[in-house]
């Protein structure tokens, strides 16, 4: 189903909306757009991506009114170093948003998946191109099946129980809370941030992972946040070691 354009703009007056019936990535149509001097809050949004951008290189699959794909042009008072935690940012406002709209608790994984039960539900992926954070978020919502060999196995609000939450509802649910975790981040709430973060995710603190590497893999225990938003992982032999990029992936305690 087609998302409800005059809805979305009732819901969200005076924001800059570009809905794309179909389109390579709303990351790629974003980039353009931050170039042109595109106003902070910025939407691009698409029913369709030929080319939905994950993380690491991975292939988001967005099929035709399946699910919300967004990218989110932001200009917050934030230096672009910040980026990790802008990210963490838009985690917190995604996984609250689905709490008041489909009434559904989600786990937080560092950097960048909301999980069901382990389950990818939603993925936030951030850069930084010209003078603005693009933030691009996927949401499954209607899929009934995924391909099998995905890295992370996903879910979906249909899976979940939740058929039919609107996406116009969920989407400018989004947009406020981001612009409010933002705001707290501009203003010096890094360490609430954190501290938010380390309340709702599993895997802030206390969770035995495999973390892969750029040329290893290394298993530990998650042991927080520092204080630019990457990841502490406690080794075997008791060192840390900060995790700036890998992927997380969770290892049965034995």
């Amino acid at each position: 189903m087609a998302i409800d354009i005059p809805k979305l703009r009732a819901l969200l007056p005076g924001r800059e909306i570009h809905w794309h019936q179909e389109t390579e990535s709303t990351m790629h149509e974003a980039s353009l757009l931050a170039r042109q001097e595109s106003p902070h809050g910025t939407i691009v949004g698409a029913d369709r991506q030929t080319q939905g951008q994950g993380r690491m290189g991975r292939e988001w699959l967005s099929p035709a009114g399946d699910g919300l794909y967004v990218t989110l042009v932001l200009r917050p008072k934030v230096p672009p170093q910040d980026s990790p935690l802008v990210t963490v940012c838009l985690g917190l406002a995604v996984a609250e948003s689905l709490a008041r709209v489909a009434d559904l608790r989600t786990d937080l994984r560092w950097p960048n998946d909301v999980l069901v039960h382990e389950r990818k539900l939603a993925g936030i992926l951030v850069k930084y191109e010209d003078g603005a954070f693009l933030a691009g978020i996927g949401i499954n919502m209607e899929q009934q099946s995924f391909p099998d060999g995905l890295s992370t196995p996903a879910t979906s609000l249909a899976l979940e129980g939740r058929p039919g939450a609107s996406r116009e509802a969920l989407l400018a649910q989004i947009a406020k809370l981001v612009d409010s975790q933002l705001h707290m981040l501009a203003e010096g709430g890094k360490g609430r941030v954190i501290e938010m973060f380390t309340l709702v995710s599993s895997y802030a603190r206390g969770k035995l992972v495999e973390v892969e590497f750029a040329s290893s893999v290394e298993r530990g225990v998650t042991d927080g946040l520092n204080e630019d938003g990457y990841l502490w992982l406690r080794l075997p032999n008791g060192k840390r070691k900060l995790v700036v990029a890998g992927g997380v992936r969770p290892v049965a305690s034995v």
